[in-house]
């Protein structure tokens, strides 16, 4: 029996296989802009695709995880 990751991780080499120049320039800058705190969700871009806003939910879910583990201090010790 085919594990649902297995599953999942060969849809998505299938869509990516297929992805349209919009998705390309799109993901080009996408994880720069989720680490500078754009909200990507109003990029017209997202409004049409799911598997975009599918990759930003999962980007911005794991910028969360990483500050809550190693919070930015204001000053750096001495």
């Amino acid at each position: 029996m085919t594990e649902p990751q297995e599953i999942k991780r060969d849809q998505l080499e299938a869509a990516g296989n297929g992805a349209d120049s919009g998705c390309a320039e799109f993901q080009a800058n996408m994880s720069e802009r989720i680490g500078a705190g754009e909200d990507l969700q109003s990029d017209p871009h997202m409004l049409t695709c799911e598997r975009c806003r599918s990759l930003v939910r999962e980007l911005e879910y794991i910028v969360e995880v990483a500050r809550q583990l190693m919070p930015i201090e204001a000053e750096p010790p001495d």
